[in-house]
């Protein structure tokens, strides 16, 4: 490690929790001070992605096109008038239907990559493969910018639940800045938080086995060491952290059963309601994967019946939630997949009625945090089959909420071999519409 780096007790404490809420301390790869945000009016605090990997049919849900015909709207023909006129909504969503003053849908996100994984790196970066190299995702870039004026114990990038697994979040930063995986359910009866709430262990047998091992550690205690005094230093905020108020972001016991019913007694709602009290607390970045995906092939309709009612359901909570306790304005709400899917149903065999993946034109939902709401940028032609007006790329998007957060996306980021690496990429590799002012 460079002898010259300067430490503090609670920076060793984040990069021991960064992984695993343990107090084991993550590779030191490129100590040193994260660059500040420029000096902008911030207003987007934190961020909440709702990841719908594998990628929700545009058609169905928030570019729902009526006229089209049985082979491109299928089982779902119906439309839903929103609070917002003009705006509507496929029939499974209800709920965010009346809250459409507090969102905007892009209706023509565009990439034109069809495949899973390159797709998805995309969306989640802004960076295309064929940069070369391995460039980490927006919460991880949030990760390193917000550290230094990040003052929570919880760290500052945290997934729900599992990792969505298309590529390394971290990037080539490194695992200073992997999320926080949570893993477990918050729709069962004890949220099992992954190095936090143990499985089968009580609180009270967590707290004797620490005043047990406080006992034995005779020898620890009567050293008088500045690297042993940081290393207490981490281990009494990791049993904060797995004991008392960390801890306690994650007990959704502590919330009325009726607000837990109104976000959906699923674990997507759950989810949902676990990432408001996350930026509540100040958390900068917070993932949801949206739990079972949405890559349909097959059996298409049944799955849009079976899973948009609580992607409906929770996310039109989170939102109304949000808006409520005042936090919306400083929270931003992005909602998409890496691509939509097929406009027109592939009613042959094997895929009796499924949609594939389509990377040509899809939608996009954005609230909070700066973004305006009760509007519809771009569109998309009449059987949503390509862009018809304002193209919008994941590098427009992404810049967009950068610069509502405060980053520069011209910044440098940290390359283990030095090399040059920013935070969105430049010529030759952009490919741009403009970022999104007309909703922010």
């Amino acid at each position: 490690m460079n002898a010259n780096v300067n430490i503090s007790r609670r920076n060793a404490l984040r990069k021991s929790l960064a992984t695993t809420g343990g107090l084991i301390m993550a590779n030191e790869l490129y100590a040193g001070k994260a660059p500040s945000a420029p000096p902008t009016d911030i207003k987007a605090k934190s961020v909440i992605q709702v990841f719908l990997w594998g990628g929700m049919s545009h058609i169905d849900s928030w570019d729902p096109k009526p006229d089209a015909g049985r082979d491109y709207m299928g089982d779902l023909p119906g439309v839903i008038d929103t609070n917002v006129d003009g705006i509507q909504v496929g029939q499974l969503f209800p709920e965010l239907a009346k809250q459409a003053d507090k969102y905007s849908l892009i209706r023509s996100m565009t990439h034109g990559i069809n495949g899973h994984e390159t797709a998805a790196y995309y969306m989640q970066t802004g960076h295309t493969r064929e940069e070369r190299l391995a460039y980490p995702s927006v919460g991880a870039v949030f990760a390193r910018f917000k550290e230094e004026n990040y003052k929570g114990l919880i760290p500052p990038y945290v997934v729900l639940t599992k990792p969505q697994g298309r590529f390394s979040e971290e990037g080539f930063m490194g695992p200073r800045y992997k999320p926080f995986a949570t893993g477990g359910d918050p729709n069962t009866a004890r949220f099992e938080v992954e190095g936090i709430v143990a499985k089968g262990i009580t609180d009270e047998r967590q707290k004797a086995r620490r005043e047990l091992l406080a006992k034995t550690d005779t020898l620890g205690q009567s050293l008088i060491s500045p690297v042993l005094s940081d290393a207490r230093f981490c281990k009494d905020k990791a049993y904060e952290l797995i004991l008392g108020s960390g801890k306690d972001v994650f007990d959704l016991s502590k919330e009325e059963d009726k607000l837990r019913e109104r976000y959906g007694r699923n674990t997507f709602g759950q989810e949902c309601l676990v990432a408001r009290r996350l930026v509540e607390t100040g958390v900068p970045y917070v993932v949801i994967n949206f739990p079972g995906g949405w890559d349909t092939h097959k059996g298409h309709f049944a799955r849009m019946r079976q899973q948009c009612p609580s992607l409906d359901q929770g996310l039109a909570a989170l939102l109304e939630d949000l808006s409520d306790r005042r936090l919306l304005d400083s929270t931003l709400v992005w909602c998409c997949g890496e691509f939509g899917r097929g406009p027109k149903v592939d009613w042959q065999p094997p895929w009796n009625g499924g949609r594939n993946h389509y990377g040509k034109v899809f939608t996009a939902l954005v609230a909070g945090g700066g973004f305006k709401g009760g509007t519809v940028v771009g569109s998309s032609t009449a059987k949503a089959e390509e862009v018809n007006e304002r193209p919008v790329y994941p590098g427009d998007l992404i810049g967009s909420i950068y610069e509502l957060a405060g980053i520069d996306s011209n910044a440098m980021l940290p390359h283990p071999l030095g090399l040059e690496a920013r935070v969105l990429p430049g010529e030759p590799h952009v490919v741009s519409g403009g970022r999104l002012r007309e909703i922010m």
